[in-house]
């Protein structure tokens, strides 16, 4: 998964709570009535990065936060989607590090329960909101986060949480490389990898609603049965057949004038194969573990380009393209034509199961979190 990490922000100041409980009582709850001033949400809960490791590392805690920093959204949060690049995270191995301790998870929704003046914001807007991980308010897995005012955006009234939550990353990642990086025109052949994943699942509808013949490959039978249940007209398992051979039976040999890859690896290589004169390959990620060299005189001589997609640069360099990529993406979910595939519902504190889940390759669309 490419970067898609905002700027960390100043770490807010926190403040001791004098509130005495025994061990064998359940966190304090605060309603509207009792809250104490400039303080919010004494013992929720979340999952803590306190060391690196793997998911059976983490530890679910009793936070006391202060209030948020200044200029800061806070949102209760009703679900939060987990991530490949989450593990990665948590074991160090990404490219994004955040400082210890950190709550993981970048992506939510939920109810706005703070927001600064003049952000657009009220207490009560339901919201979607991407995280930088910077300490303990500002990741998804607990039951608050805290988001800068740029990365929030409100959600429709008929928007269930789950959606909210699994909506952002995979979506805008397919709408700008489908349509920003490789163009895609209405009666072209688009093939898309691993099209039962997160990102996958996204292109595939995304690929339909924009007029593509779609072809998808995963790695099962039951995984390419998800492919074709997202819209996909045709669907191969890579593992037992052939797919650049395939792809070209689909296309009377022409191939495939779009191939999306959040793979790498083999499947690049393989890609490269069935490219279409004048096609696009859209490099996403590299799940596989493998990045894929580009044999440049190869693509001299087939005449197709290999364009790289970094969602997040778009943040930073081209920041007036996204308000024009959610309103589109809206557009098409109140449309009925993208709905995000959630495999896996699981409560917060189940949140290593659904993390292991994800990162062995055990699930399929997005495993949400709800709280």
């Amino acid at each position: 998964m490419v970067d898609q990490r905002l700027p960390l922000q100043p770490k807010p100041t926190r403040v001791a709570l004098n509130i005495e409980r025994s061990r064998h009582q359940k966190p304090i709850r605060f309603t509207a009535s009792n809250l104490p001033p400039a303080v919010a949400f004494p013992g929720v809960k979340a999952w803590v990065v306190r060391e690196l490791g793997a998911p059976e590392s983490l530890r679910f805690e009793d936070l006391d936060p202060s209030a948020p920093a200044e200029g800061m959204v806070r949102v209760a949060v009703r679900a939060a989607a987990i991530n490949y690049f989450d593990a990665l995270m948590i074991a160090g191995t990404y490219q994004v590090k955040p400082e210890l301790p950190f709550v993981p998870g970048s992506e939510v929704s939920g109810v706005v329960e703070n927001a600064p003046p003049k952000s657009g914001f009220k207490v009560g807007d339901r919201v979607m909101a991407l995280l930088d991980n910077g300490g303990l308010t500002r990741g998804g897995y607990g039951e608050i986060a805290d988001a800068i005012p740029a990365s929030v955006g409100h959600i429709p009234d008929e928007m269930p949480f789950e959606d909210g939550a699994a909506f952002t990353l995979i979506y805008q990642t397919g709408w700008f490389g489908l349509h920003r990086r490789a163009n895609l025109q209405p009666g072209e052949t688009l093939l898309v990898h691993a099209g039962a994943g997160g990102v996958g699942s996204a292109a595939i509808q995304l690929g339909k609603a924009a007029g593509a013949t779609v072809i998808a490959t995963a790695g099962s039978d039951e995984k390419v049965e998800v492919c074709r249940q997202l819209g996909a007209d045709h669907a191969i398992n890579y593992k037992t057949r052939d797919f650049a051979e395939e792809v070209k039976k689909l296309t009377d040999g022409r191939g495939a004038d779009v191939i999306y890859d959040p793979v790498g690896g083999d499947v690049y290589d393989r890609s490269t194969k069935c490219i279409a004169f004048e096609g696009r390959i859209v490099i996403v990620g590299f799940t596989s573990g493998r990045i894929g060299q580009a044999a440049t005189n190869h693509v001299l001589v087939k005449n197709y380009s290999v364009v790289g997609l970094h969602w997040g640069l778009y943040v930073k360099r081209a920041p007036q393209l996204v308000p024009i990529a959610v309103r589109a993406l809206l557009d098409l979910y109140e449309a009925g034509k993208i709905k995000p595939h959630i495999s896996e519902r699981l409560p917060l504190a189940e949140a290593p199961r659904g993390l292991a889940m994800v990162a062995g390759g055990k699930s399929t669309g997005k495993v949400i979190l709800t709280t």
